[in-house]
């Protein structure tokens, strides 16, 4: 913390203490602070560090790269604030600042709109945290633009591989035949792996007993 709030530090040395700060606040967001083995952070240091990270956020004499990588930390605790700051930023003309927005509402709801605007975006780094937060929401009207891009000889392997592990979770029981055709049709092995991978998870999500044969 004490790093990414030092204004001697150098640009991308803070921004990576920031977002080094992420999994802990999430952790400490979701599992609470109740049993002394699961705690990562006290409760005190966790108040601390989210209330630095949002005054830090605020201060626009902080470099840009840092403001992102506390936004992206912090938004893994959710905060109101975080509403409007991941609105500012994906409606602001920076595609710097629109790939933090679409990366931070993989924890938010309420930006299903803007995941599916993400998801045609000429920028592959915009449309994969789309693809991701897609899943990670089971937004459903994302499944036909997932299947398309899975279709489509022209994904590319970083969308083609989000887009495999997205349509497990929003569509469990469906996304067994499209995931059996892929690994039957593909010689990527990394691609067939990930397809492989996807169908666990969709029988786990489904409790279809996809597997059981």
């Amino acid at each position: 913390l004490k790093i990414a709030q030092g204004n001697d530090e150098p640009e991308e040395l803070r921004g990576k203490a920031a977002i080094s700060l992420g999994p802990a606040l999430e952790t400490a967001d979701l599992e609470g602070f109740f049993d002394p083995d699961d705690i990562l952070i006290t409760e005190e240091v966790f108040k601390r560090v989210r209330d630095s990270l949002r005054e830090l956020y605020e201060d626009a004499g902080v470099p840009k790269l840092v403001r992102r990588r506390v936004l992206e930390a912090s938004v893994r605790a959710p905060q109101d604030w975080h509403l409007s700051a991941v609105r500012a930023a994906f409606d602001d003309d920076d595609a710097d600042w629109r790939l933090t927005a679409i990366f931070a509402m993989r924890w938010l709801g309420g930006f299903d709109e803007q995941i599916l605007d993400a998801l045609s975006s000429d920028d592959d780094a915009i449309c994969c945290e789309a693809i991701i937060a897609a899943g990670n929401h089971e937004l459903d009207a994302a499944w036909k633009p997932l299947l398309r891009m899975i279709d489509s000889e022209h994904t590319a392997k970083p969308l083609l591989l989000a887009a495999i592990d997205a349509i497990a979770t929003i569509h469990p029981k469906h996304a067994g035949p499209v995931l059996v055709e892929l690994m039957d049709s593909t010689d990527d092995e990394e691609v067939a792996g990930a397809a492989s991978e996807a169908m666990m998870d969709a029988d786990a999500f489904s409790g279809s007993g996809l597997f059981d044969d």
